[in-house]
């Protein structure tokens, strides 16, 4: 990028994210605004200015177009935002074109997840490593495997990349040809997969399926442009088996996304008219978003499984069925992000997403949880500010009178514990025990959907975990059984079946959906008070 483009764009950015950040300078009448503040503005960037230009001029070093950027769009902008709050972002080019292609859930491309890991034939050197081929998609179709190594992309080879540099060349226009080397446990030599680049959707909803005779289970992972037909398509199929009778609806780990979204997959399960969440800013008006349709057919429980790491959209979600009584949410209390991003493109590849308003529960509740005096490492990881008891937190009610607290993301109605790994289990993720197992184990055996890790399984994985000279006592083997079990054949079910199939295993053993399974009885009680409860409103304003 030439100099003066580059501080051109700069100032740019400067001035839009600084008005969008004195909004009430630009948006209320000349009258109301007073000397000071327009002084004080011009002062405050007039330093600005002077202060990137003498760096610019006068560092010991010549700034390099990468420094110079650098200082820009991961120092100046960045530091004025998180000033203001912790989600006020600015978006560089390469950031705003994953925004959009998150948003969109589609690339082009050939469809595999990749991850780098550490190499043993290469001194502190890493391999490109394929995680798990989607499904449908020409990675899958073409064989390629779960453990597969990239060590060329049409002849260049991978060596030294990251797995950005690799995922950059798989990228590119739809119907393009790509010609990708790798190499397989138990293959003679590297094999080369001829690959012609295709749409990849991106799903939202990785898993959905009878759990349990009648009770249905979906895994939301984000909240893309699709994320409610996903929903409602699984909802058609479980209705389909005619013996639907109860939902558990997933959202750990969920970080939101689109708000729209969020909505439309509320309305699957609430009353037509009944608010999803409202928005209150100050710059634009006031917001309040209401079920359209509505849920159709018959009424059934519905159990939320939420944990730290659910935010935002999936807030919104949670909070709108906690509040209106439709679903019990049970888990452990949400992360509490409820402000919203505006996105301000500023440039053709560049954006500002400032906050622009808040986030309510139909029940008047704030999701934000408090950011004040807090640092960012501390307010996204240590999470000291969960609130302990809720004494000094909001209180509201639901439509049939239950007490919920605001100001701290969405508390659960039954606690369920995280689950958490022991020394052993840390130390057999950190070497990729399981996923370097099944590449060894499907060398020489065959895997078919009756497949269990019976004692001849068990005697493999100590072997190798040996040859591989991780440590284990046999004490760790017994603490952990189940665990190991799932876990070797979760992973053989994702390298022969497919990612699905693998995630089916897992979900079915895990100890928390199993618990969240337990409260489908207090669901359907709640899910009963919920209908009697807007029957109840509904006849009361006809008779008003």
């Amino acid at each position: 990028m030439h100099p003066r483009t580059r501080r051109a764009l700069f100032s740019a950015a400067l001035f839009l994210a600084t008005c969008a950040l004195i909004g009430s300078l630009v948006n209320k009448k000349v009258a109301a605004q007073s000397a000071t503040d327009e002084s004080t503005l011009r002062t405050d960037l007039h330093d600005f200015t002077n202060v990137y230009s003498l760096v610019e001029q006068n560092y010991a070093e010549k700034l390099t177009g990468d420094k110079v950027d650098k200082a820009i769009y991961d120092g100046a902008i960045p530091g004025m935002l998180h000033v203001l709050d912790p989600h006020s972002n600015f978006y560089d080019p390469k950031a705003f074109a994953q925004m959009r292609e998150d948003q969109h859930g589609k690339y082009y491309g050939v469809g595999m997840s990749i991850q780098p890991q550490p190499d043993p034939t290469a001194k502190g050197g890493m391999k490109i490593v394929v995680l798990t081929p989607f499904e449908g998609t020409p990675s899958y179709k073409a064989g390629i495997r779960p453990g597969d190594v990239i060590i060329a992309i049409d002849g260049k080879s991978t060596a030294g990349m990251d797995s950005a540099g690799v995922a950059s060349l798989l990228k590119g226009p739809k119907g393009t040809p790509v010609s990708v080397t790798m190499t397989r446990e138990g293959a003679p030599k590297p094999i080369v997969f001829n690959l012609i680049r295709d749409e990849i959707p991106r799903y939202s909803v990785d898993l959905a399926f009878m759990i349990r005779p009648g009770i249905g289970y979906i895994h939301v992972t984000n909240f893309m442009e699709t994320t409610s037909h996903e929903v409602g398509d699984a909802l058609a199929k479980f209705q389909a088996t005619g013996d639907f009778k109860g939902l558990i609806i997933d959202l750990r780990g969920n970080p939101g996304g689109l708000l729209n979204e969020a909505v439309n997959m509320a309305d699957k399960f609430l009353q037509k008219g009944q608010i999803v969440v409202s928005q209150h800013g100050r710059a634009f008006p006031d917001q309040v978003y209401r079920v359209g349709n509505g849920e159709q057919g018959p009424r059934y429980p519905i159990v939320v499984l939420v944990n730290r790491n659910t935010a935002s959209a999936a807030e919104i979600v949670s909070g709108a069925l906690q509040d209106h009584d439709r679903a019990l949410i049970v888990g452990e209390t949400t992360f509490g992000k409820g402000l919203v991003q505006t996105v301000f493109q500023l440039s053709e590849n560049t954006g500002l997403a400032l906050t622009t308003y808040h986030y309510y529960t139909p029940s008047g509740r704030l999701i934000q949880r408090n950011y004040d005096n807090v640092s960012l490492y501390d307010y996204y990881y240590v999470r000291d500010d969960v609130p302990k008891n809720n004494s000094d937190r909001e209180v509201k009610l639901t439509d049939s009178g239950r007490t919920v607290y605001g100001g701290g993301g969405i508390t659960p109605d039954e606690k369920i514990p995280a689950i958490k790994a022991n020394a052993f289990q840390d130390n057999l993720a950190l070497h990729y025990a399981f996923f370097n197992f099944s590449k060894h184990y499907l060398a020489s055996h065959t895997v078919a959907k009756n497949f269990t890790v019976d004692d001849a399984v068990m005697k493999d994985f100590k072997d190798f975990l040996k040859a591989q000279q991780i440590d284990y006592t046999d004490a760790d083997i017994t603490a952990n059984l189940d665990w190991i079990k799932t876990s070797i054949k979760s992973e053989l079910f994702t390298s022969v079946f497919g990612q699905t199939e693998g995630l089916e295993v897992r979900a079915d053993w895990d100890p928390q959906i199993a618990k969240a399974l337990t409260f489908l009885p207090e669901a359907q009680v709640l899910a009963d008070r919920s209908l009697k409860t807007t029957d109840q409103k509904t006849t009361a304003s006809v008779t008003q």
